[in-house]
Protein backbone atom coordinates (compact mmCIF):
# COMPACT_ATOMS: atom_id res chain seq x y z
CA UNK A 1 0.00 0.00 0.00
CA UNK A 2 1.54 3.39 -1.13
CA UNK A 3 0.70 6.31 0.97
CA UNK A 4 0.58 9.49 -0.93
CA UNK A 5 1.95 12.32 1.27
CA UNK A 6 0.74 15.70 1.00
CA UNK A 7 2.92 18.34 -0.51
CA UNK A 8 3.50 20.78 2.72
CA UNK A 9 2.81 24.23 1.66
CA UNK A 10 4.33 27.67 2.31
CA UNK A 11 2.85 30.38 3.90
CA UNK A 12 3.03 32.21 0.31
CA UNK A 13 0.69 29.37 -1.44
CA UNK A 14 -1.56 29.13 1.22
CA UNK A 15 -2.10 33.02 0.81
CA UNK A 16 -2.47 32.61 -2.95
CA UNK A 17 -5.32 30.44 -2.35
CA UNK A 18 -7.11 32.43 0.17
CA UNK A 19 -7.32 35.41 -1.77
CA UNK A 20 -8.00 34.29 -5.70
CA UNK A 21 -8.09 37.59 -6.96
CA UNK A 22 -5.02 39.62 -8.01
CA UNK A 23 -6.64 43.16 -6.51
CA UNK A 24 -7.66 41.85 -3.51
CA UNK A 25 -4.13 39.77 -2.90
CA UNK A 26 -2.52 43.26 -3.03
CA UNK A 27 -5.02 44.91 -0.49
CA UNK A 28 -4.38 42.22 1.94
CA UNK A 29 -0.68 42.83 1.21
CA UNK A 30 -1.06 46.66 1.61
CA UNK A 31 -2.66 46.32 5.09
CA UNK A 32 -0.08 44.27 6.39
CA UNK A 33 2.93 46.05 5.03
CA UNK A 34 1.00 49.36 6.74
CA UNK A 35 0.27 47.20 10.22
CA UNK A 36 3.74 46.26 10.12
CA UNK A 37 5.00 49.95 9.99
CA UNK A 38 2.55 50.72 12.47
CA UNK A 39 4.09 48.22 15.11
CA UNK A 40 7.36 48.92 13.88
CA UNK A 41 7.05 52.83 14.69
CA UNK A 42 5.05 52.18 17.64
CA UNK A 43 7.61 49.51 19.37
CA UNK A 44 10.59 52.46 18.37
CA UNK A 45 8.32 55.51 20.31
CA UNK A 46 7.55 53.20 23.42
CA UNK A 47 11.37 52.43 23.38
CA UNK A 48 12.44 55.89 23.45
CA UNK A 49 9.70 55.87 27.11
CA UNK A 50 10.83 52.86 28.52
CA UNK A 51 13.94 52.42 30.74
CA UNK A 52 15.46 49.01 30.22
CA UNK A 53 18.23 47.24 32.20
CA UNK A 54 19.64 45.92 29.37
CA UNK A 55 20.34 49.44 27.67
CA UNK A 56 21.85 51.80 29.38
CA UNK A 57 20.98 55.64 27.53
CA UNK A 58 23.59 58.25 28.81
CA UNK A 59 22.18 60.56 31.79
CA UNK A 60 20.93 63.96 29.59
CA UNK A 61 20.66 62.57 26.69
CA UNK A 62 17.45 62.85 24.50
CA UNK A 63 16.45 61.34 20.97
CA UNK A 64 14.41 63.23 18.53
CA UNK A 65 11.76 60.51 17.56
CA UNK A 66 9.56 63.40 15.40
CA UNK A 67 10.00 61.57 12.72
CA UNK A 68 9.30 57.65 13.61
CA UNK A 69 5.95 59.79 15.11
CA UNK A 70 5.43 61.24 11.83
CA UNK A 71 5.69 57.73 10.27
CA UNK A 72 3.47 56.17 12.92
CA UNK A 73 0.43 59.38 12.93
CA UNK A 74 0.37 58.77 8.70
CA UNK A 75 0.34 55.11 8.95
CA UNK A 76 -2.63 55.03 11.73
CA UNK A 77 -4.22 57.80 9.54
CA UNK A 78 -4.11 55.09 6.46
CA UNK A 79 -6.39 52.95 8.64
CA UNK A 80 -8.63 55.76 9.80
CA UNK A 81 -7.45 56.51 12.77
CA UNK A 82 -5.55 60.26 14.51
CA UNK A 83 -4.21 60.55 16.93
CA UNK A 84 -5.00 64.52 17.87
CA UNK A 85 -6.83 65.67 20.33
CA UNK A 86 -11.25 66.19 19.38
CA UNK A 87 -11.98 68.75 21.82
CA UNK A 88 -14.64 71.00 20.78
CA UNK A 89 -14.42 74.24 21.32
CA UNK A 90 -17.13 75.24 24.00
CA UNK A 91 -16.95 79.37 23.48
CA UNK A 92 -19.03 79.11 20.08
CA UNK A 93 -22.35 80.81 19.74
CA UNK A 94 -24.86 79.02 18.73
CA UNK A 95 -28.20 80.78 16.75
CA UNK A 96 -31.09 81.37 18.64
CA UNK A 97 -34.27 79.14 17.49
Amino acid sequence: MAEVKEKSRGPLSKFKEFAEDKEEQLEILGAMVRLGVVIWSGFIITLNYVELPIVKKPVGASSDITFVASIFTGALATFGLSTGNSKKNNNTIEPKK
